[in-house]
């Protein structure tokens, strides 16, 4: 069997997608916590307003985004958004995982912590990019 070198974009878009699917299941596990569907039926939830919802999907449609980027970007700038919102989204994973810490979000703190590391990959492997030799 030979293993073959994986191109950096495939890496890092992989990683981004791994990230992704986490952050999915993160949430849709939350529907399953007491007084969850309660606090969206009665509107009373951190996301209960226009500009809170929008803000959100601000946030949450990078990682998806940076599938795209990490395939179709020029290495220069692919490597630094990278870096900048793989760092960003490692510390806020962290700070979600570890405000997190009650039985019943064990799930979030655990899904937190992998996509801590996934994004912390992300961050050293587009920071270990080399320059091609010319």
């Amino acid at each position: 069997m030979k293993d073959f070198e994986i191109n950096i974009k495939l890496k890092l878009a992989a990683l981004w997608t791994a990230a992704t699917f986490c952050y999915l299941y993160g949430d849709y596990f939350e529907l399953y916590t007491p007084d969850k569907v309660e606090s969206l039926i009665s509107g009373e939830n951190v996301l209960s307003s226009p500009i809170a919802l929008f803000i959100a999907s601000l946030i949450m449609v990078i990682p998806p985004l940076m599938i795209v980027a990490s395939l179709f970007l020029k290495p220069k700038p692919n490597k630094w958004l990278n870096i900048i919102f793989g760092a960003i989204f490692t510390i806020m994973q962290i700070l979600v995982a570890f405000g997190s810490i009650t039985p019943w979000y064990s799930f979030y703190v655990f899904l937190g912590i992998v996509e801590a590391i996934l994004t912390a990959v992300i961050v050293w492997n587009a920071s270990k990019w080399q320059r091609e030799n010319k």
